[in-house]
């Protein structure tokens, strides 16, 4: 795996900080619940202490126009690999929606810096490897937080080793600039999710349960 897809999956890691590490008893679908705690409380530390100062300073930096157009530059490429998980997945029409997205998007849009395609009623649609691992029948497995990469499960880590790989901005032939579009993608991710982070961190009694234990229900269902 290529340092960009690395540093991507941090950011994916660090949306939400703040939670306490308890002891609790494991559950049918999270028999690893104390390792969980204890990891995520390590990943909310990593991103206390690095990731969201670096966000925050681009957010204040960053000229409002300047930032959505870097994170729609970054959802066009995605798109690629939505595509592709369309096809996987056998939706036959949502392919061509997603096709003509991208096409749009790449070219009136200047390389995806202007969503001109959602301004058409062409909307983004969200499909990726773990989905299509899901329709194929594949189960998820038990609940997982991985330093650095977070929250998920067996199914959806296997799943971001093949998104990374239908990734467009992986294949940049030149490494350094590769590593600096994943960089660059990392920390705009974090600054999209400050406001959210604040509204799940001042909801939460326990953010574990609030918060990122959802995150692998939604995906299974």
């Amino acid at each position: 795996m290529k340092n960009s897809t690395f540093l991507k999956t941090l950011c994916f890691v660090t949306v939400l900080n703040g939670c306490a590490t308890i002891t609790a008893m494991p559950s049918a679908d999270d028999p690893w619940e104390n390792w969980n705690r204890d990891v995520l409380a390590f990943n909310d530390d990593l991103d206390n202490y690095f990731m969201k100062p670096v966000a925050e300073g681009y957010e204040w930096l960053m000229p409002s126009i300047a930032h959505r157009g870097v994170t729609n530059f970054f959802s066009n490429m995605d798109d690629v690999g939505v595509i592709l998980n369309d096809l996987l997945q056998g939706k036959f029409l949502q392919t061509g929606e997603d096709t003509a997205r991208f096409l749009l998007n790449s070219t009136a849009g200047l390389g995806g810096l202007f969503d001109i395609a959602t301004e058409v009623d062409l909307l983004k649609h969200k499909e990726d490897f773990d989905q299509t691992l899901a329709v194929w029948g594949i189960p998820s497995g038990p609940y997982w937080v991985l330093p650095f990469f977070g929250p998920g499960s067996p199914r959806s880590f296997g799943g971001l080793i093949a998104d990374n790989a239908m990734n467009p901005v992986n294949y940049v032939p030149m490494p350094l600039i590769s590593v600096g579009l994943g960089l660059l993608n990392v920390v705009d991710i974090r600054a999209n999710n400050l406001v959210l982070e604040k509204v799940a961190t001042e909801a939460a009694l326990d953010r574990y349960i609030f918060c990122v234990k959802p995150i692998y229900h939604n995906v299974i269902t």
